[in-house]
């Protein structure tokens, strides 16, 4: 009986990846660098990255530049408030209503059974076919790396790719099918950005031969874009919706993918299902509906990137609401850090999959042979209640193991230590008044307070803790404006992918001085800062008789560099500062320090006094 199932299973899944399998929407057809580290000493207890000059101009235009005052709600908005009960709980009924799906006899089957589609992969012939996500409209890295192209066929067979641009091969590539697998795989010779192309695979097994097309195919970079809700929210949900979503027809080049809410136990070879087949940008796949589809965030850092390279961009969406950084983690990253297997309690914080590796199994690993330039990443609001303290390692190691996992798998296509960006979290209304949010915070630079460091390097990060929404329909942990998050990661981008002398990050304190005998404290800053003042922003830790209590900093002046915060609060020993260390600390746009004229906020810090 177990062959039987197993063969019924793999038959569906031949189904759902035959080569002409388009998205749900009208626009569809049927080598390692050295990672860039901080190089400067820093009063956060690490060192500094070189931040480069700032640019001769600030963009002057959406989607370049970010707004300067909260957008007008958009008209596309529902009438009615659906915010989500708590943070991703639409996404798990979705996941429901897809598990629900695969257990019906015409399609994959239920999750318990994905192991199963896993083996008769690996045991049986498949048939032949190309990749989940090789398919029209797809863009494939460009030099100086190779893209991969790979697949299923019958065992031994001799597969033969083809790259045709108006019916003139440019290349082809002779492999053959691998017994134990029956899967193949060639990478393409480098190839500059641009398109569009054709990819022809021809399998040949004796007499008989099978031939696929995939068409529309350009060369560019590709990005993956994954995490929670904050990075599910489409663009439907964002300011602005109705503008944003008509912005397409600039952005054709600009292709969009979009993985289904899946989990399995093990570690899958192939997507199980797809939510959007690659396409190019429309209304309709852009704003799909509430946490459905194609990411906000990863549509706009895409489409600024587009704006400042203007050649072709494919982005990957794969995201789940509600869902801890655990699900998203191998077992052996898990491992590493000493995560813990048995025992945790639930948080409330987790509304989504929380079991171990189960969204890295199915909806990361899958992609692992493709090239990809970089990825983005925005999550932690689940991991507030939930094994926080170990975030300073799990986070780390993530980046660490999805780094070297997508190295290997693509043949050493996609650089070893490629880009890494993510968001610091925003601020959230109905958090604990204890210090949880700003701990995630901090840990998200693995507690240096700035990125890249030693432990993340070639990493960039989008500060959003001013861009706060008390009144999303959505809840205040969900912020709409997403806009300003891309803008900040695609500055990231530039300066750490792209290697762009731009300003990506806040000024940062560089050096303290206390002057006890004034009742003062001095921070150097490594760039000019914009003040606005706020006395209750900083805090100072004053420590008498053992023990210790934050007392508020008021601001006593400040320079070009320099900001002179008051001490004269305490009358013991002075034993650290630390700013912004708040669930909510500042209003929309409002924080005390910027840039001035990259608009940057200074990130949260916490630093020790030494002698």
């Amino acid at each position: 009986m177990v062959p039987v199932v197993i063969s019924r299973c793999w038959v569906t899944v031949f189904f759902f990846f035959e080569p002409n399998y388009g998205g749900r929407e009208g626009d569809r057809p049927g080598l390692a660098r050295r990672p860039r580290t901080a190089s400067r000493p820093n009063v956060l207890g690490g060192v500094e990255p070189d931040l480069p000059a700032p640019p001769t101009a600030p963009p002057t235009a959406p989607p370049t530049a970010p707004p300067t005052a909260p957008p007008t709600a958009p008209p596309t908005a529902p009438p009615t408030a659906r915010a989500p009960p708590a943070e991703g709980t639409r996404s798990p009924a979705r996941g429901r209503r897809i598990l629900a799906n695969m257990a019906a006899p015409r399609v994959v089957c239920g999750p318990v059974l994905l192991p199963l589609v896993l083996l008769a992969a690996t045991s049986a012939d498949v048939g032949f076919r190309f990749a989940s996500y090789i398919n029209n409209y797809m863009v494939l890295q460009k030099e100086p790396a190779g893209a991969v192209i790979w697949g299923y066929g019958t065992s031994e067979a001799t597969v033969t790719v083809t790259l045709y641009r108006d019916q003139e091969t440019i290349m082809e590539k002779v492999t053959s099918v691998k017994a134990h697998s029956n899967s193949w795989m060639v990478v393409l010779d480098p190839m500059k950005p641009g398109g569009p192309y054709e990819v022809m695979a021809q399998q040949t097994f004796g007499k008989t031969n099978f031939t696929l097309r995939v068409h529309d195919v350009l060369f560019g970079d590709v990005w993956l874009c994954s995490g929670q809700s904050n990075m599910q929210m489409t663009v439907s949900q964002i300011f602005n919706a109705t503008r944003e979503l008509a912005n397409t027809a600039a952005y054709q080049s600009v292709r969009i993918f979009s993985v289904s809410l899946i989990q399995a136990e093990q570690e899958l070879e192939d997507l199980a299902k797809v939510d959007l087949q690659w396409a190019k940008p429309t209304t309709e796949n852009l704003g799909h509906g509430i946490f459905q589809y194609m990411s906000a965030v990863c549509w706009l850092f895409g489409r600024n990137l587009y704006d400042t390279l203007q050649y072709p961009i494919g982005l990957i969406s794969s995201s789940w609401g509600g869902t801890p950084i655990e699900a998203w983690s191998s077992e052996r990253s898990l491992k590493a850090c000493g995560v813990p297997t048995q025992g945790f309690t639930q948080s409330n914080s987790v509304t989504g999959p929380s079991n171990h590796s189960v969204l890295w199994n199915a909806m990361i690993h899958p992609l692992h042979n493709m090239t990809l330039k970089g990825v983005i990443w925005y999550q932690g609001e689940s991991n507030m209640n939930f094994n926080r303290d170990l975030y300073n390692c799990t986070f780390p190691a993530l980046i660490e193991d999805w780094r070297q996992t997508f190295h290997h798998g693509s043949q050493g296509q996609t650089e070893r230590f490629f880009p890494f960006g993510f968001v610091q979290l925003s601020s959230y209304l109905s958090a604990p008044s204890d210090d949880t949010f700003p701990q995630i915070r901090w840990h998200q630079t693995a507690d240096f307070g700035y990125v890249p460091n030693l432990r993340m390097p070639n990493t960039f990060m989008a500060v959003a803790m001013d861009l706060c929404d008390r009144k999303s329909p959505f809840g205040s942990i969900h912020p709409r404006d997403k806009q300003t998050v891309a803008y900040r990661l695609h500055l990231g981008a530039r300066a750490v992918a792209y290697g762009e002398k731009v300003i990506f990050q806040g000024p940062l304190p560089e050096k303290m001085e206390l002057l006890a005998d004034k009742g003062l404290l001095n921070l150097m800053y490594s760039q000019e800062i914009q003040v606005q003042r706020q006395d209750k922003i900083f805090e100072i830790s004053c420590c008498s008789d053992h023990q210790c209590k934050w007392l508020p900093a008021p601001m006593d002046a400040f320079s070009a560099q320099t900001l002179t915060l008051s001490t004269g609060s305490c009358h013991g020993t002075l034993a650290a500062v630390r700013y912004a260390w708040a669930t909510w600390p500042c209003e929309y746009k409002q924080c005390p320090i910027y840039h001035p004229s990259s608009t940057l906020p200074a990130p949260p810090f916490i630093a020790f006094m030494t002698n």
